[in-house]
């Protein structure tokens, strides 16, 4: 395989983890619209400044003023979302699909590497992958019910999370999970259950590492 071949998987490896940001070409039109618009918006005043006058600028730069906290206001959720955090409101108002972004964000977060969501065969469930900087591997599974589907393997009981072991299986469900459900991850082994309470710590900010023995 060729140098530039390596480069060019390697940097979509890196972006399928979320490590490499958007080419040139992808961001390019934004880049246009931004300075047509801001040409505009200098040409509009200056054509305000000679029909009407100072007003016109000094009329734009007071909307500017308040019309810029409210943006901040109304944006700073969406920074805060991006970054892994999470309120319990906004969690409730989240589907399959949604909920697996949230918990992909919450793992970068906490520093793991995380592959893209994928549904599985039946294009209903969603699953995440991820691995963090010791090599431990982790795969996450979002449904109400922890016990395992008719086409899953249930998790080995050898092995270690890490390494060439299993990987830990992560069930992460809003509601509150059943004591069969409790019983049937302690059996297996490599299994976490986060329900509604802890994905709630977790969204805030609490450490993954924190919610329970993920080493």
């Amino acid at each position: 395989m060729s140098g530039r071949a390596q480069r060019q998987r390697a940097i979509r490896r890196l972006r399928a983890e979320g490590h490499y940001g958007p080419a040139l070409r992808e961001v390019l039109p934004a880049l246009a619209a931004v300075v047509v618009t801001l040409c505009g918006v200098v040409a509009g005043l200056a054509i305000g400044y000679r029909v009407a006058g100072i007003g016109v600028p000094l009329g734009a730069l007071v909307l500017l003023a308040v019309a810029a906290p409210a943006a901040v206001r109304r944006h700073r959720p969406l920074a805060r979302r991006r970054l892994g955090f999470y309120t319990a409101e906004e969690l409730a108002e989240l589907d399959t699909q949604g909920l697996a972004l949230a918990v992909s964000r919450m793992l970068r977060r906490d520093g793991w590497r995380v592959l893209p969501p994928r549904r599985t065969e039946d294009g209903v469930r969603v699953r995440l992958r991820a691995r963090d900087g010791r090599g431990h591997r982790l795969v996450v599974a979002f449904r109400p019910v922890a016990e395992p589907l008719p086409d899953e393997d249930a998790p080995s009981r050898s092995g270690r999370p890490g390494g060439s072991g299993p990987p830990l299986r992560l069930v992460v469900h809003r509601g509150a999970f059943s004591r069969r459900d409790v019983q049937w991850a302690r059996r297996q082994g490599g299994v976490r259950l986060i329900d509604g309470s802890c994905l709630r710590r977790w969204a805030h900010g609490t450490p993954l590492n924190e919610l329970g023995d993920f080493s």
